[in-house]
């Protein structure tokens, strides 16, 4: 190869390839315009690159896949889409990208590779996006502080990292020492492991922030996107740095806190204690134990000697002073404070996170949530701010990191009809009904027909036989702890067989059922394969890292928009090493038609709505081609029939008393199949209701 002299390969038309027979041979003429792309990469824009002075070991990456690519689901085929892919990737320090390269082989114009570079740019959080055919580069410059927004460059005007930085630093506004932040290395194991490129934003977002001297960070991660991760590089940096030296992480389940420290904390070694008086013990995914470190003393008494704090929230505060456990730290005491699943009230003013948060106002403070709460009463942006990044679950399912799903909708006719007692009619302690109109808002809270939960339960059986997999993990939602009981006495009686070979094959997990509790681990170990079905309230809707969970069953009305995305984020992991690539939800209430809502951002593959006389699993096969103005409009509520309005009780006081009718018979009346078009709309495809009998 001739060389000019610079040192770099000379970009004329052609070039000399010199091939070696034993001897060195003719030379060979080639033209560049036959080249390929990955040629043309090769032999003149990586070489201008390592002219310009970055190291080709530790800045520069070739051909970067970005997205794990869309999963597609046919019936119960699966397959992927095309993963997105940068040609060159420049990192000034790993993890922290600035310039993307696009590269076209020589029968392309220079700037033919721009838009597709500017499109992964965005997408990637790069501000310096180049273009090249081997000729020349075509620089576009997204931070807008240059005069020129775009211009050509020679082969040798390629610019330096020091160059590319100097810009970087001015367009994020840091000064030297939010720069000496910036650029602390990641927690690196060695073992290849890299944080997502959406990671990699929201990390490098969250510390930017606190180096200019934001103290309120709020991070919006779809569930399933690795938050914790995510949470942990982060501390792990500015601990690292020595600006937070002392960091409190809060949570609100159990499960939560010891699932943290064994995995993605483990990290900080010794360094890091729980803030509790229960010695524990924990598996970790490759089967070994281990002990939980505590910061806390039988008598409740703090060690203030580690540096990192695990805690639940419940253990360290209460509505007494005698439980206010934070209170013993004094309130400059932590520099960091990071809230995990902050939008479980946690900035609502009368919380008990809040009055955490305000005692240690002084430290900086990031809360971690996938659906940020915005209502009357409660705003997470109120009190963090603006969301400094944002993660979908649509992003999420259209990269190929989180799992796609169907919708299997079962209208049964009492919730869609109403149900009006017969004159005289007596409940089971005797007492007469109530006559009125009860529709589906009344069904297993004020009133319970216990033929409509046995039809809910036999439905769950009949899709689990017709799926071939009855082992498959299933989480049934149910309006309350008395509903989940009743729910998990209907699967055990129609999985009689299974629940033979092992009593944990259903069992009801709630708030207030320590044996179910303790079932928690097992259920969400993919190694683990009791218990299967779980029945529960509200305990699993969120936090819980349930991975090979395949079918959610909602058989309560979710009335709330951000329980609805944590419900359905229950089943959005992939877990490839048990073919779990997407998973189904079954709704009996409705809930479903938050789908239709503007603020819902990760639309399902199918939708199936069962009649009576049909099976419960969804048709493989395509539907027909799509009309205009076939979708269903929205509406928050479930399909009911009118009647009097239902009136209940404020929180608190005494429990209300349900009413139990027996041999009111329930049945299964619509039958309704709903796809999602190209632009994301849902149409009805075929549709047919059955009269009740």
């Amino acid at each position: 190869m001739s060389l000019n002299p610079q040192g770099c390969i000379d970009a004329a038309n052609t070039i000399h390839i010199v091939y070696s027979m034993g001897l060195w041979g003719n030379g060979i003429r080639m033209d560049k315009r036959s080249l390929t792309e990955r040629d043309i990469c090769t032999k003149f824009i990586l070489p201008a690159v390592m002219q310009a002075g970055w190291d080709m070991m530790l800045q520069v990456r070739e051909e970067v896949f970005f997205t794990k690519g869309r999963i597609t689901v046919r019936g119960k085929l699966v397959a992927r889409g095309n993963a997105k892919k940068a040609d060159v990737v420049l990192y000034y320090k790993p993890n922290i990208p600035i310039a993307l390269i696009e590269a076209k082989d020589n029968t392309h114009a220079v700037g033919d590779g721009l838009q597709q570079g500017l499109d992964y740019a965005e997408t990637l959080a790069i501000p310096f996006v180049f273009a090249s055919n081997g000729d020349s580069f075509v620089f576009h410059d997204r931070t807008g502080l240059r005069d020129v927004k775009e211009e050509n460059l020679r082969l040798d005007q390629f610019p330096s990292p020091d160059d590319l930085w100097r810009l970087y630093s001015r367009w994020k506004g840091l000064d030297t020492s939010a720069e000496e932040l910036v650029l602390q290395d990641y927690y690196d194991d060695g073992s290849g492991k890299a944080p997502r490129y959406y990671q990699v934003n929201a990390v490098n977002a969250a510390i930017e922030a606190i180096a200019k001297g934001q103290d309120r960070v709020l991070l919006v991660m779809a569930t399933g996107t690795g938050k914790t991760y995510t949470a942990f590089q982060i501390i792990w940096r500015l601990w690292k740095a020595k600006r937070k030296k002392r960091i409190l992480f809060l949570a609100d389940r159990n499960v939560l806190i010891d699932q943290t420290m064994v995995n993605d904390f483990r990290p900080f070694g010794g360094a890091m204690a729980k803030l509790s008086t229960k010695s524990k013990t924990i598996e970790r995914p490759d089967g070994t134990e281990e002990s939980v470190p505590l910061a806390l003393d039988r008598k409740r008494r703090i060690d203030s000697s580690f540096e990192i704090y695990l805690g639940l929230y419940q253990a360290i505060t209460g509505p007494e002073e005698r439980q206010k456990l934070f209170r013993e730290f004094s309130p400059d005491f932590f520099d960091l404070i990071v809230i995990d699943e902050c939008h479980r009230g946690s900035a609502a003013e009368d919380s008990a996170w809040r009055e955490i948060l305000e005692y240690f106002s002084a430290a900086s403070q990031i809360g971690l949530t996938a659906t940020p709460k915005e209502t009357e009463y409660v705003s997470n942006t109120a009190y963090f701010g603006e969301p400094v990044f944002t993660y979908s679950l649509k992003q999420g399912i259209s990269d190929g990191f989180l799992a796609p799903y169907k919708v299997i909708k079962v209208h049964i006719d009492r919730d869609v009809e109403g149900y009006r007692p017969e004159k005289g009619q007596l409940d089971r302690d005797g007492e007469e009904v109530e006559d009125r109109v009860y529709n589906a808002k009344d069904f297993d809270r004020t009133l319970v027909l216990d033929d409509r939960t046995k039809l809910v339960s036999a439905k769950v059986t009949e899709f689990l036989k017709e799926s071939g997999d009855r082992y498959q993990k299933t989480i049934v939602f149910c309006v309350d702890e008395e509903h989940a009981a009743r729910m998990r006495q209907a699967l055990i009686n129609d999985n009689k067989d299974l629940c033979d070979e092992n009593a944990r094959y259903v069992m009801r997990i709630t708030g207030s059922d320590t044996l179910g509790q303790a079932q928690i681990g097992n259920f969400i170990d993919p190694e683990s394969r009791y218990p299967v079905i779980v029945t529960t309230s509200r305990l699993l809707s969120t936090g819980v890292d349930a991975q090979t969970c395949r079918l959610i069953v909602l058989d309560r009305p979710v009335g709330s928009m951000t329980e609805f995305k944590q419900i359905v984020g229950r089943g959005t992991r992939v877990h490839e090493d048990t073919q779990k690539f997407y998973f189904t939800v079954m709704d009996f209430r409705g809930a479903t038609n938050h789908f239709a809502d503007p603020e819902f951002d990760g639309d399902p593959v199918q939708i199936y709505v069962a009649g009576e006389d049909d099976p419960i699993t969804p048709p493989d096969d395509e539907p027909p081609a799509f009309e205009d103005n076939e979708q269903d409009e929205y509406t928050a509520e479930p399909p009911t029939t009118g009647g009097e309005e239902v009136t209940f009780p404020p929180g608190g006081g005494e429990r209300q008393k349900k009413v139990y009718v027996d041999g009111i018979s329930a049945k299964v009346i619509a039958e309704r199949v709903e796809y999602l078009d190209a632009s994301g709309k849902l149409v009805t495809a075929a549709s047919a209701f059955h009269q009740p009998g």
